[in-house]
């Protein structure tokens, strides 16, 4: 199985000239007009974007869709929620869909046009993994082909979706994954379609054991539900459940989940701020930081890498609360921008800068409660964003690990003794989260871990401690981690 890169290979592939009429041959047929389908010309513009601008998937198809409905006239919300489905599910099982296609072509998938595996995956999610009748499949890919690639290599298309509509996922998978008693991480690599080095990660942070592995990967590959924070003294649960169809939170006391379709631009908390749309795990993350025992005063709170300002806006509602007052310090502007869009109309007071976290501004110990959510690879969110899979690599954690050690080192030279620091990362991969924590803590000393846990109530499964790593298949979250520092002296 291959990975982003056979994406990023440069066109090799020669398409397949068309018949010719000449003297004594048959007269061309007619030339008929391809069909433009706008639902599937959106998902191809899509995919194309992540895989040549290493664009994210979730900020492209927005405007995407807004372009296609003033566009289209009849363009609908099943048109969106299709063209939705394809993009991400392509994404998600892009790893078992190139398998598949390398056993349907006649050469490497690196020799393929990049914009023709991105039809041939197109098509082999609407084979594989829709309800969309096969001959239906088929025929609206080629035709998709035909709009955007040219006649010669729709014929190419056409000849490889075939040879995959003869059998369901189940048989291919079973065909083009390695035995599992052979190659265990392969195996889960294809089935699962996520890098080895993805699998083998994922399974040393769990422990080991194929049940909980098996869970996990495929929990990656199921869609997330759209969860929204109640911002407290803005909004409560009680009137966004009024606003728009949800169900309760499963852990966090601000959370609302929507119902499958629902659209939190549609909730008017949501447009002006008063609420937003914030995983759970990350919600409970903030929580627990805010509700950290301490010693002596309670008035300054940081959030220290505070873009894109979910967390900070619910850190800085819940300081209001109690009177604190909040910094948020983002070391890129645009996203220091973003922060303060976020905490506009906070009830409390609070302060947006752009700083570098390794080279605060601030004096040692002026804060009481520093919440250090640091850049990582972003293993914990697949589901939101299936294509980082892809584009992460194995060597990618070593540039991060210097970051993430200086910034959870001045984040607890920022807090006073007896204050709480609050590392964390959505990321469970070891090397980001319990790595860092006792490389630090070894260095630093005057710190000790405190237990996590009980600030997380009524959740399950929160393993041994004293950190906490929230999971997908156990919580229905985010892979969030988090450990609580107390600084001691």
């Amino acid at each position: 199985m291959s990975e982003q890169a056979r994406r990023a290979t440069p066109p090799t592939t020669k398409s397949p000239q068309s018949g010719k009429g000449g003297k004594g041959g048959k007269a061309p047929r007619p030339h008929r007009r391809p069909q433009k389908d706008p639902v599937r010309i959106l998902a191809f513009e899509a995919l194309r974007a992540v895989d040549e601008r290493d664009a994210y998937a979730n900020l492209v198809l927005p405007p995407l869709l807004k372009k296609a409905r003033e566009k289209n006239e009849g363009f609908d919300g099943r048109d969106a929620a299709l063209a939705t489905e394809l993009v991400y599910g392509t994404l998600r099982r892009q790893g078992t869909y190139d398998a598949i296609i390398a056993a349907c072509v006649d050469r490497p998938l690196r020799e393929v046009d990049p914009p023709v595996l991105d039809v041939l995956s197109l098509g082999a999610h609407q084979l594989l993994g829709t309800r969309i009748p096969s001959h239906a499949a088929v025929s609206a890919t080629v035709e998709l082909a035909r709009v955007v690639l040219g006649d010669g290599r729709a014929k190419f298309v056409n000849a490889v979706l075939r040879k995959i509509a003869r059998d369901d996922l189940d048989t291919w998978v079973e065909r083009v994954a390695p035995p599992y008693e052979d190659d265990a991480e392969e195996h889960l690599a294809v089935v699962h379609s996520h890098p080895r080095w993805v699998v083998s990660a994922l399974w040393d942070a769990l422990g080991g054991g194929r049940a909980g592995i098996e869970e996990l990967l495929a929990a990656d590959n199921e869609r997330p539900e759209v969860t929204l924070v109640a911002r407290p003294g803005r909004t409560t649960v009680e009137e966004l459940a009024e606003a728009v169809e949800t169900e309760p939170g499963r852990w966090s006391p601000y959370a609302v989940r929507l119902a499958e379709g629902g659209e939190p631009g549609a909730v008017e908390a949501v447009r002006d701020g008063r609420a937003g749309v914030q995983d759970e795990g990350s919600q409970l993350v903030a929580i627990a930081l805010a509700n950290a025992p301490l010693d002596g005063p309670d008035t300054r709170w940081l959030d220290g890498c505070a873009g894109p300002g979910g967390k900070a806006a619910l850190l800085g509602a819940l300081a209001a609360g109690r009177g604190a007052a909040l910094l948020a310090s983002e070391k890129q502007p645009h996203r220091a921008r973003l922060v303060e869009r976020a905490l506009a109309g906070n009830p409390g007071p609070y302060q947006v800068i752009a700083a570098d976290g390794t080279r605060p501004p601030w004096r040692e110990g002026s804060f009481d409660r520093v919440l250090m959510d640091v850049p990582c690879s972003g293993l914990g969110a697949l589901r939101r964003r299936p294509e980082a899979r892809w584009r992460r690599r194995l060597s990618d954690l070593d540039g991060f690990a210097p970051l993430q050690r200086g910034l959870l080192t001045e984040a607890l030279r920022a807090v006073r003794v007896g204050g709480v620091v609050g590392y964390a990362t959505c990321s469970p991969h070891l090397a980001e989260t319990r790595v860092v924590v006792d490389d630090v803590l070894k260095k630093v000393g005057g710190a000790e871990l405190i237990d996590a846990r009980p600030l997380f109530p009524g959740v399950p499964d929160l393993g041994d401690g004293p950190d906490v790593q929230l999971w997908p298949h156990r919580h229905g979250t985010d892979a969030m981690y988090l450990a609580l520092i107390r600084r001691t002296a």
